[in-house]
């Protein structure tokens, strides 16, 4: 039964994906590498889009309605060294919530897919 769920589906569903992200945001605001970026950013908003954006991306139901990654993150000189701290914050909170490492794999995967997008490449 498990092979034909969603990853969505298999980390529990939009609550458990809120919870990561919660999780993910504490690491990001606590590290000064990436917490310039949300100096000025209403978090609560920031955490529903992020909710919504992986629930999504995972295979849940698309609620998301902010905007393409590109323009997100334009003006912002990302650089390789935020992309990547923000690959390993996702990838520890995931950790946090007891998922594999093959799911975390697929997770980090698919954000790789988004990375030109990201900084603007």
């Amino acid at each position: 039964m498990q092979e034909n769920m969603t990853l969505f589906e298999k980390l529990g569903g939009q609550s458990a994906i809120a919870a990561v992200v919660d999780n993910f945001y504490e690491r990001m605001m606590k590290d000064d590498l990436v917490n310039s970026f949300f100096a000025n950013t209403d978090m609560e908003k920031q955490r529903r889009h992020q909710t919504s954006f992986i629930s999504f991306a995972l295979g849940g139901p698309n609620q998301y309605t902010g905007k393409s990654m590109a323009k997100a993150h334009e003006g912002m000189n990302l650089q390789m060294e935020h992309f990547m701290a923000v690959a390993n914050h996702l990838s520890a909170a995931l950790r946090d919530f007891n998922v594999s490492e093959e799911d975390i794999q697929t997770v980090i995967s698919h954000l790789l897919t988004l990375k030109d997008d990201v900084l603007g490449k």
